[in-house]
């Protein structure tokens, strides 16, 4: 007898993030379908009981029979400035939901404009930029944000290193669009990165000098949150680990596949003159992206959800119940967020 619940598709499952997917997916009990484009490598990386669909991204009938059955298609194949149009309209036409891990800017910002008519449409939801960046700033802020104008939000982002996967490299390379800002309540090129202070991270991280780099969690927030500034920092030695290349890719030390990599994420949002922050910290930057990615998943196809459009993470999820969710699944959530 056929379970009623609709199966998880996985685009890119074959990839460094889209394996971690499929397996957290797996343990969790969820019915999930490995997507690709090769159909020799999904057959080798997962076990007889996942089932595998080939379809390759300039075949859109082969995409939406790919995804037919499936409540929710989570997209982990970069650079999603090519990739996240076709798949997120197969998706749709599939009667899918549609979930991405784009840490791109342009990517984010046009599945925003261009899905959303679509997505009301298919009476689905699209949420770009779902994962480590993007994601977790999104619920944080959305968690600590009170209706109305914010002040400031920072993003602070620590990582003792910043092993690159192939698909981070590739995605360098592709995307040379000027990153942006939010200034004066409006997304601005980011022209001239402005000195920051050191951030200090609790151990094992350190104090780090910072430097202003925007990803996705900037288009994401200024989608649905009415801040006046919107900036993100990373610390300068990532930076130099991924811009270096002899930085070797991500090595497993655990069981899970993760590797050794450390993180902390810190948003600091200024509203009406009060400042409230919080934060998570956990292992390994890409792996932590498929209990957010399944969380939200799991979410949207609920009985009673019933929202529809182009959405940022912590609108089309309610914000709070995720944090409580990861915390001490995935991630230590702290600050000023009511978890326990």
């Amino acid at each position: 007898m056929t379970s009623s619940v609709p199966s998880i598709a996985v685009y890119g499952a074959s990839g460094h993030t889209g394996q971690f997917v499929v397996q957290d997916a797996l343990r969790r009990g969820l019915r999930v379908v490995a997507v690709g484009r090769n159909a020799a490598r999904l057959a080798a990386l997962f076990p007889s009981g996942v089932e595998c669909r080939v379809a390759a991204l300039d075949d859109p009938a082969a995409l939406v029979q790919a995804f037919a059955g499936c409540g929710v298609v989570i997209h982990c194949a970069g650079p999603f400035m090519d990739t996240a149009a076709p798949v997120a309209q197969a998706a749709l036409q599939a009667g899918a939901h549609y979930i991405d891990v784009t840490a791109e800017q342009p990517s984010a910002q046009a599945t925003f404009a261009d899905l959303q008519a679509p997505a009301v449409t298919a009476g689905r939801v699209v949420v770009p930029a779902a994962g480590f960046y993007g994601g977790l700033a999104d619920l944080l802020a959305s968690a600590l944000a009170a209706p109305g104008p914010i002040d400031e939000i920072t993003v602070a982002m620590g990582l003792d290193r910043w092993w690159p996967t192939e698909g981070t490299r590739l995605t360098g390379e592709r995307n040379k669009a000027q990153r942006q800002v939010v200034q004066g309540g409006r997304l601005v090129p980011l022209v001239h990165a402005a000195d920051v202070p050191d951030w200090t991270f609790a151990a094992p991280l350190a104090t780090y000098a910072m430097v202003e780099l925007p990803f996705s969690e900037t288009i994401t927030l200024a989608h649905h949150l009415q801040a006046d500034t919107i900036r993100s920092l990373i610390n300068r030695s990532a930076l130099a680990d991924i811009r270096d290349a002899s930085t070797p890719p991500p090595t497993a030390v655990d069981g899970s596949g993760r590797s050794a990599q450390r993180f902390e994420l810190v948003v600091r949002l200024v509203q009406n003159g009060v400042v409230r922050t919080a934060g998570v910290r956990g292992q390994d930057i890409y792996a932590v992206t498929a209990p957010l990615v399944l969380e939200a998943a799991q979410r949207l196809m609920a009985p009673a959800y019933q929202r529809s459009g182009a959405l940022a993470l912590g609108e089309a999820v309610d914000s709070m119940d995720t944090l409580r969710a990861l915390n001490g699944q995935a991630l230590e959530v702290f600050g000023d967020v009511q978890v326990a």
